[in-house]
């Protein structure tokens, strides 16, 4: 029992006890100052005028106002809250507190009368009056003071910060850094292209107008930081007004979505750095994915190279939908891990199952397929870096082509339903040998659709922001370093979409799938990699050619200028989705098909020193380069420059 007892002593807190007696002692004189001022102004500050039957029941009512009153205070917690951070709750309960006192008040003076009537009837509303200015004065004072300091001492600080928004997102900002005791930030002015709202002050920053005055405030005030406030704008205006603020010299930053507002998370720490994707000038692919998955559901899914920045994205929407067991394949330990660990803690109902295995295993994957019998198969398994592919064409032709063939054959003979590949756009009139090892694959996709039960399809599409070997993270490491940002080609231009695009298209596809498509995404117009590396540098708050340098490394072997969606010979189909087609399936001789893979495969096995020859005798528009001269089906063409 003594211990206890010095416990509590030692962590008794004599601060908030000192605060606490301070208030009351302040609200005592408060009451009291309150009770005596409002006959004072009734007389107009003449004591002599004021009656004694009067002054006498408000005198000796004094002391059980006093108690009653703090004891209403008590129970609306007024000597609990944080005043530091006091809001309208609590500017309510004070209200309502102080209006509950001048109640008691006036049943308290009644029943002390000495005559027929108490006080003036004005006495009440006086005393209200004063109890609440008192109060408010006290409570939000130091608030006031507070914030004060603040201020005062931003003006010191070295970031300046434009605010772009002054809706609901952008109040919640600047409240949040105008009273924090840690912000290293000061906001200088607030841009808005609601005219009404020009000229007006929110928490005493200035609405200077709309985009038009971006540029120029950013100069005027110095900014060193701009926030973009609207989560709920269309891509498109966000694209507008980034493409004003990439001019200045300022660093970006914005909130990531609506949802942000709809469970009230605005706040400093939600801010962003400003991405290049959001610069691709189109809205995000909406899929229905609900509709979708639904034949995921109560389903065995199986995902190869679930580790991988396509896989481990389709792991996740896969398991949001209750699939009656996921099956996750991949060669690379670490990726398999994280992903397991990941969905184990978002999912731990989810019927999991991780295995290390390699595609190019044949005994392997039939073991796995006999044992989990999955109804969906996603495959994005495969070697996808271009230049190191080209350095070592062999291992390409093992992974991707024969690793398809594997676990395409092994799904096909053990009652898969669906089986989807992941295909790219760099398998149309190919130039490197990923991109011929995937056109093989789709080839493979095709013919095992005519002769199985199983059906199989293709999802191709471009390039994928945010992925492992995309450009967007190299450059960012680049400008970290202090640049160069390394651009191959300043013509060089690529399709561009999100991962989660890209996984929604893939999922649509095994929604849609009849068999022998290959479901192409429209992904809009090209991007050119110099405006992304320049676009990077500037949301980064660098000037290009000052503080970053741009360098051209020239084209690497396998890669070319432009990356073709569709093969000319391929036509278009369309779907339920508008931004989804087909490419019609090219006809080929099996027989010969078959008779090509058998050599290619032994002779990727014998690591042939060059192994191209036989892989462009099967896909007859894939083009090399060959002692510095461009190889084509049947004939060979001196380089003339440039890409092929």
């Amino acid at each position: 029992m003594r211990e206890k007892e010095k416990t509590k002593k030692r962590y008794f807190n004599y601060q908030l006890f000192y605060r606490r007696t301070a208030l009351i002692l302040y609200d005592i004189l408060s009451i009291t100052a309150s009770s005596f001022l409002a006959l004072l102004l009734r007389y107009d500050m003449h004591v002599d005028a004021i009656p004694d039957e009067f002054l006498l029941p408000v005198r000796n009512f004094l002391p059980l106002n006093i108690l009653l009153t703090l004891a209403i205070f008590y129970f609306f917690r007024l000597y609990h809250s944080l005043w530091a951070f006091a809001g309208e709750n609590e500017m309510q309960n004070l209200v309502i507190a102080c209006f509950l006192s001048a109640i008691v008040s006036g049943v308290g003076l009644n029943l002390f009368k000495i005559s027929g009537q108490p006080v003036p009837d004005s006495y009440y509303f006086m005393y209200l009056f004063l109890l609440i200015t008192f109060l408010f004065s006290s409570r939000f004072s130091y608030r006031f003071l507070r914030s004060r300091k603040h201020r005062i001492q931003n003006r010191k600080n070295n970031i300046s910060v434009m605010i772009i928004g002054a809706g609901e997102a952008g109040n919640a900002l600047i409240k949040e850094i105008v009273t924090s005791n840690y912000s290293t930030m000061v906001i200088r002015c607030i841009i808005d292209d609601d005219k009404q709202k020009w000229g007006q002050f929110i928490q005493g920053i200035k609405v200077v107008g709309g985009r038009d005055k971006i540029i120029e405030s950013a100069d005027l005030y110095d900014i060193d930081e701009i926030f973009v406030a609207i989560p709920s704008a269309p891509r498109s205006v966000i694209r507008d007004i980034l493409d004003i603020c990439k001019e200045t010299s300022c660093k970006l930053r914005s909130l990531p979505g609506m949802y942000q507002l709809v469970n009230g998370e605005v706040s400093v720490s939600k801010l962003r750095d400003v991405e290049v994707e959001d610069l691709l000038g189109r809205e995000p692919i909406r899929v229905d994915l609900d509709s979708i998955l639904g034949y995921v559901q109560n389903k065995v899914v199986m995902v190869t190279g679930g580790g991988g920045s396509i896989g481990s994205e389709l792991c996740r929407q896969i398991a949001t939908h209750k699939p009656a067991r996921l099956v996750i394949v991949d060669i690379y330990e670490n990726n398999a891990y994280d992903i397991q660990q990941e969905l184990l803690q978002n999912h731990p109902d989810l019927q999991l199952v991780v295995l290390i295995a390699s595609v190019r295993n044949t005994k392997r994957m039939n073991a796995i397929f006999a044992e989990y019998h999955p109804d969906i198969v996603y495959h994005a398994a495969a070697h996808k870096h271009v230049p190191l592919m080209e350095t070592s064409p062999n291992e390409a032709i093992k992974n991707n082509v024969f690793g398809t063939w594997k676990t395409a054959y092994a799904a096909a003979n053990n009652g898969c339903r669906k089986f989807v590949m992941i295909s790219t756009d760099k398998a149309v009139n190919p130039t490197n040998i990923m991109g011929a090892s995937k056109r093989i694959c789709e080839m493979i996709i095709q013919t095992f659709n005519k002769h199985y039960d199983t059906e199989f399809v293709a999802v191709r599409f471009g390039n994928v922001l945010g992925s492992n070997g995309s450009v967007i993270p190299l450059f960012k490491k680049q400008i970290a370093a202090g640049g160069p940002v390394t651009v191959t080609h300043p013509d060089i231009i690529r399709y561009f979409m999100t991962i989660p695009e890209a996984v929604s298209l893939v999922l649509q596809a095994g929604a849609y799938a009849r068999g022998g498509e290959i479901f192409v995404l429209d992904m809009g117009e090209p991007v050119k990699i110099l405006d992304l590396a320049k676009n990077l540098i500037r949301l980064s708050g660098y000037k290009v050619g000052e503080d970053i340098q741009i360098e051209f490394t020239g084209l690497r072997p396998g890669e070319k200028l432009y990356e073709e969606l569709l093969m000319d010979e391929e036509g278009l189909q369309d779907t339920a989705n508008k931004l989804i087609h087909i490419g019609r399936p090219i006809e080929l001789d099996e027989d010969e098909f078959f008779v090509q893979l058998k050599k290619l495969e032994d002779a990727s096995k014998d690591e042939v020193e060059d192994i191209r020859p036989l892989v462009q005798q099967i896909v007859p528009t894939y083009v090399y380069k060959k002692d510095g001269r461009t190889v084509r089906a049947g004939q060979e063409e001196k380089r003339t420059g440039g890409s092929a």
